[in-house]
């Protein structure tokens, strides 16, 4: 997958639904390029992270970041996230294969179905979940986010059932 852009909570579906996609398909290993991606937040971080978390958790697999700009690989680092995602920080990785790889890769097309705002709670709830699991030390940086997210769902579930 080729990230072409900033990866946000905007888009964190999109990459959702595609790994979803693909995996039904029984890929267990995938590549994510972020060469065109100058920066990514903390949902987009989360979504990421827990697509690598689902394929360890099914049975093995893997998610491997390339030519990550050095802002994505100190997000990815200071959450600890190097230890969930195979980062490649210097450029080494399949060394005789990173061009074609490169070239290889591609974007899910068709999968931009609406979203609606309960959908993207919860997909911002479970991303930020996904950096705390894959990571402790991570708890007190989105604990409130997470708290926030959990009651808005709650009380919008709740609304929706009366």
């Amino acid at each position: 997958m080729r990230v072409d852009g900033k990866g946000t909570f905007q888009n964190s579906i999109e990459v959702k639904r595609c790994f979803q996609s693909v995996i039904a398909t029984g890929t267990k290993d995938f590549v994510v390029d972020l060469e065109r991606c100058p920066m990514m937040d903390s949902t987009f971080l989360g979504t990421l992270t827990g697509a690598a978390l689902n394929l360890r958790e099914s049975g093995g697999g893997g998610l491997s970041i390339l030519n990550a700009n050095e802002r994505n690989q100190h997000l990815l680092t200071s959450l600890g996230l190097d230890h969930i995602l195979d980062l490649d920080i210097d450029g080494t990785t399949w060394a005789a294969e990173r061009k074609l790889v490169c070239k290889e890769l591609s974007q899910c097309e068709g999968q931009t179905a609406p979203v609606c705002k309960e959908e993207q709670a919860l997909q911002v709830l479970e991303a930020h979940q996904a950096l705390t699991e894959a990571n402790e030390a991570n708890a007190c940086k989105f604990r409130d986010v997470i708290q926030f997210l959990e009651e808005e769902l709650a009380a919008t579930t709740g609304a929706a059932a009366r």
